[in-house]
């Protein structure tokens, strides 16, 4: 790369008060960012970025300590907050209503159910008004089966408080756990606890016995470490300058020296620890989008250097777990696109050991697998909905859960325990509130344990849930999801939301949601797209949506709109697009491709400036995202196919519609210069009157405010300007 006359400061004003627009003659004028060219060649292609300059050379230390933010930086994010608070004051009414509304459909001192483990049960609550939780415990209920979960007081009586994570919270803009866990012989209780946004968490331990947190906590840990079975040892990752997981270190769990155990030498593979259900084996695991391999270390001797499954093989994936005479590896080896489930009876099972178990059948993606002393469970995904398969071990039988409703959501939740006939799952619908249900997998016996309260009240009789279909420009069927009120008229009248997110292969399974309820209550049809990049539809379907098929992603999109406009639940023009992250790539590219479709975009923390992060190695997920997007430094194809649809790359003079990115200072996924750029570029070039909003939280990361009530006053700014671009959109001119 080359620079061309970059400018270390620019003259851009520290603050920026612009008049209300409820007393002000004219409307705030928008903040114009100063172009600074700065000149990119990258195999033999030269391009220029006008605004290269809003990236501060020193990003890494910015996201361990926000404040090193560079003046001028700061001082534009400053002015863009205050523009875009500008321009929505007229919807601050608004905006507590939705608040007020979301909030009001949570049960404020909510408990979880509890998870038994040996004498105590293990469960997280909220005390009225907390934005945290507090994680305790009590002595197990001595019924074989339980009865549903007690009330909160109940759930009081003997418990020990293990954290109490808004005490830990006072005095901090930000802060957020990572895992939390006590050790297998229930003597120590470890967390991870991030105060910056910026995933880099500090893990503390607590004794139990004395309710001491230990000296000498564990620093840059990217949230992820187990204890050995034997409780002797934490196991956990660390993370590099770079904001990647890069190494697994060992340590006594109450305190001492780390011991490193593996070294990662691929940059694009990322580690994580745990141990396997049988308690048998700790694990490590590494690897990026499409490949991976697993290390194991026997219990028995958790200082034992770890030994390798499988050696990794491009394009081959396999996960494992062990059940007492045999593992249970789940992979797509042998071309199995929607992986099948294999066992070996090896005592180290490498892979001309596996045999199959339950063979690949397209269109069945194996989501996940689990097993227990008795039994094995499958979750399995088609056409968008899910079912569990569980398997008795005796006799190698099957039976399934399944529900019959036309789009709904089932998940295994897990537990502690292996020695267990009872699995616990959860059923929710967009129409129905969660259901968490205990399920004896022996004998077919189930409890309900705990239904999603809704203070506010809910009746699921006052909505319907529709399965739609989209007809893609290659002839393939998109799933929709569609919510609106019963009495919702579908003549093309109703605004219209439409979600999605269609990378990584992450499923937008279609539960239910307190936040949606507060457009569908206002005549809004809320819908979700199941485009390809996710594996609604299977892991084929995700394989259609990456790399050099990415643009079936956002074709997807495009025609789930059309359609649905078709069939009455909208209209051209007055759709509102939502999407997040790679589901921001998602909103600038649709933008880009048809402005005329939307009232307004909304692109929360979003991967917008393609081309130059996949050419930015020292960014914290660059390698390990080549296999999902392409290496743009040394693939011609590459480059040009992301060059083709880069939103930033690709804005134009057009007449874009209005358009809100938000993002998090702290954010190492994305960083918070995406937004910032994609919002002084479209401001540039659209040939519309259309405003261009930008709002970046300084005191959070990718996932926003933390606390549970911040974070939904950040969902009801979006949805005010989503009803606010409805209503404006007659007002505006082309």
């Amino acid at each position: 790369m080359t620079q061309a006359g970059f400018a270390a400061t620019l003259p851009i004003k520290e603050t920026y008060v612009p008049a209300s627009p409820k007393t002000a003659a004219f409307p705030p004028v928008a903040p114009s960012p100063v172009r600074q060219p700065f000149e990119i060649t990258q195999l033999g292609h030269t391009r220029i970025d006008d605004y290269h300059w809003m990236k501060d050379d020193n990003w890494q230390a910015v996201l361990r300590d926000p404040g090193l933010i560079r003046a001028d930086i700061k001082a534009a994010l400053i002015e863009e907050n205050a523009y875009s608070a500008a321009m929505l004051e007229d919807t601050k009414a608004l905006q507590e209503d939705i608040f007020a509304e979301m909030k009001g459909r949570i049960k404020e001192d909510d408990a979880s159910v509890p998870s038994p483990d040996g004498d105590w049960e293990y469960y997280s609550r909220f005390e009225t008004g907390a934005q945290h939780p507090i994680i305790a415990r009590r002595p197990r209920a001595k019924e074989a089966f339980p009865a549903p979960i007690p009330s909160t007081e109940d759930t009081r009586a003997a418990e020990q408080i293990l954290l109490n994570e808004d005490e830990r919270a006072k005095g901090t803009d930000f802060y957020e756990t990572s895992d939390a866990q006590h050790s297998p012989d229930h003597t120590l209780f470890a967390w991870g606890e991030d105060t910056q946004g910026s995933e880099y968490y500090t893990v503390y331990v607590r004794d139990l016995a004395t309710g001491e947190i230990l000296p000498n906590p564990i620093e840059s840990c990217d949230g992820g470490f187990t204890f050995s079975p034997d409780s002797r040892y934490i196991f956990w990752t660390w993370r590099d300058e770079n904001s990647r997981p890069a190494k697994v270190y060992r340590r006594p769990a109450r305190g001492g020296e780390d011991v490193l155990v593996y070294d990662e030498p691929d940059e694009g593979f990322f580690l994580h620890v745990g141990t396997l259900s049988s308690d048998a084996f700790i694990s490590i695991g590494g690897g990026n989008h499409e490949t991976n391999e697993t290390w194991l270390i026997p219990a028995a001797t958790p200082e034992a250097v770890p030994f390798c499954v499988q050696p990794r093989e491009d394009g081959i994936q396999y996960d494992i777990d062990h059940w007492d005479d045999r593992f249970i590896i789940r992979t797509n080896a042998d071309g199995a696109i929607d992986f099948k489930l294999m066992v070996s009876f090896a005592e180290k099972p490498a892979r001309d050991t596996w045999t199959d178990l339950v063979p690949h059948r397209p269109g069945i993606y194996i989501t996940g697998s689990g097993v227990y002393k008795r039994h094995m469970i499958r979750v399995e995904r088609e056409n968008a909905n899910t079912r569990i398969v569980i398997t008795r071990k005796a006799d190698m039988t099957e039976h399934e859960i399944s529900v019959a409703e036309e789009a709904y959501s089932l998940g295994a939740a897990g537990g502690y325990e292996y020695d267990t006939d009872i699995l616990r799952y959860s059923y929710t619908s967009p129409t129905t509130p969660a259901q968490t249900f205990d399920y004896n997998m022996e004998t077919r016996e189930q409890v309900l344990r705990k239904v999603q309260v809704i203070p506010s009240g809910h009746s699921p009789k006052d909505y319907v849930a529709r399965r739609l279909y989209a007809t893609a420009p290659d002839g393939q069927q998109v799933p929709i999801t569609a919510l609106m009120k019963a009495d919702t008229k579908l003549d093309g009248t109703a605004p219209l939301m439409l979600y999605a997110y269609g990378s990584y292969g992450t499923p937008m399974d279609p539960g239910f949601s307190i936040r949606s309820l507060s457009l569908v209550n206002r005549g809004w049809v809320y819908a979700i797209a199941h485009i390809r990049g996710g594996s609604e539809k299977g892991y084929g379907w995700f394989l259609d949506g990456r790399k050099y098929k990415k643009m079936n992603t956002f074709t997807d999109f495009i025609a789930c709109a059309e359609s649905l406009c078709d069939a009455g639940y909208g209209t051209r023009g007055r759709i509102v697009a939502y999407g997040g992250s790679a589901g921001g790539m998602l909103m600038g590219a649709v933008t880009n491709l048809r402005p005329d479709l939307w009232a307004g975009v909304i692109g929360a923390v979003p991967f917008i400036d393609v081309l130059n992060t996949m050419s930015d190695i020292s960014l914290p997920l660059t390698p390990p995202e080549w296999p999902e997007w392409g290496n743009p430094l040394e693939d011609e194809e590459a480059y040009q196919y992301i060059a083709s649809y880069s939103p930033y790359d690709n804005i134009a003079a057009k007449p874009y519609p209005p358009v809100l990115a938000t993002g998090g200072l702290s954010d190492t996924r994305v960083t918070y210069w995406e937004p910032m750029k994609w919002i002084a570029r479209l401001r540039e070039k659209s040939t519309s009157d259309s405003p261009m909003l930008l709002k970046i939280n300084m005191e959070a990361g990718h996932g926003g405010a933390s606390g549970r009530f911040e974070f939904l006053k950040e969902i009801a700014f979006d949805y005010a300007f989503a009803i606010w671009a409805q209503e404006k959109k007659g007002e505006r001119k082309a």
